[in-house]
């Protein structure tokens, strides 16, 4: 917000000052280079930045497009339900692929039945895949999404051995579960240990998917072998409550 309201401070003054030539794509262009360089200097992810490049722009193209207002508030909606609460807690929507899915089935103890949770466990793709490879175990997955989570919950019928709650996954206790596994992103990744740390029983596993955990080193890194070379980050808890 503040980069583009920088933006548009310092397009309408070079404006006024007569610096740009006349015509709303001169001011549009000048607030999308401004709004870029604002947000640079405030270290904002590299992706933010073609947001902000873009965002004057398309806001002209949407406005002369004479699209029903109907449309814009449909289109809210739906990204409503599908990401929720993402921009509080900065992590979006990802979807754990079937070579990830493979490679976590290989890290889950063998021999006896298991408890996994998935935190934002989405549209449930993983807890889905992890049952047909581990029948004998049980998969619990917390989404916050609307959307994603009524998908997993009509899919998991037929799945049996999977449970889909609606909710925080911090909220929830986690000291049931043999392995908890994360694909978040960096923000909660240091609160996601602390938590396991102190609920989880020595033993146990914390397995992120990319983002590994600041300041910890992991027990184990596997290489997936996908095309977007997935690397899940193994973190073994020692000794329960006191391990932080």
């Amino acid at each position: 917000m503040f980069a583009q309201l920088a933006g548009w401070a310092c397009a309408i003054v070079l404006a006024r000052a007569g610096w740009l030539p006349p015509g709303i794509w001169a001011l549009a262009g000048t607030q999308a280079l401004c709004a870029t360089v604002a947000a640079a200097a405030m270290r904002s992810a590299r992706w933010w930045l073609f947001i902000h490049a873009a965002f004057a722009p398309l806001l002209i193209i949407a406005g002369r497009a004479d699209i029903a207002p109907a449309w814009y508030l449909a289109a809210f909606a739906l990204l409503l339900v599908v990401y929720w609460t993402s921009f509080r807690t900065q992590v979006p929507l990802y979807l754990s692929n079937h070579a990830t899915i493979g490679a976590l089935a290989a890290l889950l103890p063998v021999g006896r039945s298991v408890r996994v949770l998935d935190l934002g466990s989405g549209t449930g793709s993983l807890l889905r895949g992890l049952a047909r490879l581990r029948p004998d175990s049980h998969f619990d997955g917390v989404e916050a999404a609307p959307a994603p989570w009524l998908l997993s919950r009509l899919l998991a019928r037929a799945a049996g051995r999977i449970s889909v709650r609606r909710g925080d996954f911090f909220a929830e206790s986690w000291a049931s579960y043999d392995v908890v596994y994360a694909f978040l992103s960096p923000v909660p990744m240091a609160r996601v240990w602390s938590k396991a740390a102190q609920e989880l029983a020595p033993g146990a596993l914390v397995v992120s998917n990319s983002f590994p955990i600041p300041g910890r080193k992991p027990d184990e890194v596997v290489a997936v072998g996908d095309r977007r070379a997935t690397r899940l980050y193994v973190y073994r808890v020692t000794d329960g409550r006191a391990s932080k």
